[in-house]
């Protein structure tokens, strides 16, 4: 038998080595961009069935992280990359959350379904200390912050009758309304939303009448001042909003949007005819914002978020990437980006709504 000569065994190696087939490159897959993180809240109804408005507050605190406050389900803090969520288990003194400010130190304050709550130095608290012995003395501060009274509506045995508490460097005090006495045993003066205006001037906003006060004097807007009684209509205030201009926007609860400019009082129907056309659901307003183009935001219960130019009116839903057919919070964060939020929370990028979380 014959060996194999050097150069048969260097041709079989090469043979051996080589790839079994000279196949095309194939680039690298694109990334796939990752799912922007879910709130870890369920949006499922209450009690007895009642009525989940999903996020109702939304706050980006001084360190640029953002808060998320539920209707059900406590409080979610997000900081770019994980949530870190608080509920009465973690020391929130109700799992609803109704607004969220942040006082000149950088503690984080929430105002409750029941109490206050507040959280500094990763510790989250109920607050329970309140002063009832001033409750006519009736100030303002840049730094100040104003909350609800502590049940769900109405007042306690310590309040004695509808009023706000305002917090400054000496702690909570008790305020109350300057209101007739045949009223000031009414639930209705209950507090549904508060706006800082120009000059630092603070509307409180009520069911049956909103509050402003400019550090002189008490101005209420009630329903004669809103052009309601007229009509034979009441008023249901879900929320206040004073605009860049120094206008006032009110949100009904079945009466739709009212603005207050000047002496001037008109509803937005009377404004635009694109209000009087739309569908009902823009007589449900519970949330009201502006962007940074001077436009007024409108979020409602049933229709999503309409935007009103100065002269038309435009409605904003799934087609417009806005899933969520309630929107109970409008807020702008330090860029200027206008977020909503309902069943999730939403930013609009100029044209349409990207689900955020």
């Amino acid at each position: 038998m014959k060996l194999a000569s050097h150069g048969c065994i260097a041709l079989l190696l090469a043979l051996l080595s080589a790839p079994l087939c000279r196949c095309a490159a194939v680039p690298a897959a694109a990334p796939v961009p990752a799912r922007p993180l879910r709130l870890p809240f369920t949006y499922e109804a209450g009690r007895n069935g009642m009525f989940n408005g999903g996020v109702r507050a939304i706050l980006q605190d001084r360190d640029g992280n953002y808060w998320f406050g539920s209707h059900f389900e406590g409080v979610c803090r997000f900081d770019g990359e994980r949530f870190e969520c608080f509920t009465t288990a973690d020391g929130l003194s109700d799992n609803q959350v109704r607004s969220i400010q942040e006082d000149a130190r950088g503690t984080i304050w929430f105002d409750n379904g029941v109490g206050i709550s507040s959280y500094s130095g990763g510790v989250m608290a109920a607050n329970t200390a309140r002063r009832f012995d001033a409750t006519d003395a009736w100030k303002l501060a840049p730094g100040d912050l104003w909350f609800k009274s502590d049940g769900v509506v109405g007042f306690n045995q310590f309040e004695l009758a509808p009023g706000v508490y305002r917090f400054d460097s000496e702690g909570l005090n008790y305020l109350t309304f300057p209101l007739p006495l045949e009223r000031a045993a009414d639930a209705g003066y209950s507090l549904t939303g508060i706006c800082r205006g120009k000059g630092g001037r603070v509307w409180l906003a009520t069911y049956e009448a909103v509050f402003g006060f400019d550090g002189q004097a008490i101005t209420v807007i009630d329903g004669d001042r809103m052009g309601l009684r007229k009509d034979g209509k009441a008023p249901h205030v879900r929320c206040v909003f004073e605009d860049s201009a120094g206008r006032l926007w009110i949100g009904n609860n079945g009466v739709g949007v009212i603005l207050v400019d000047g002496a001037r009082t008109a509803l937005l129907a009377d404004l635009c005819a694109d209000a009087a056309n739309a569908d009902q659901s823009l007589l449900r307003v519970f949330s009201i914002g502006e962007d940074r183009e001077g436009c007024i935001w409108i979020g409602t219960v049933g229709g999503g978020a309409w935007r009103y130019d100065g002269r038309t009116l435009r409605q904003f839903g799934e087609r417009d990437g806005l899933t969520t057919t309630y929107v109970m919070s409008i807020y702008r964060d330090h860029a200027g980006d206008l977020w909503v939020g309902g069943e999730g929370v939403f930013r609009f990028n100029g044209t349409s709504f990207e689900r955020m979380h």
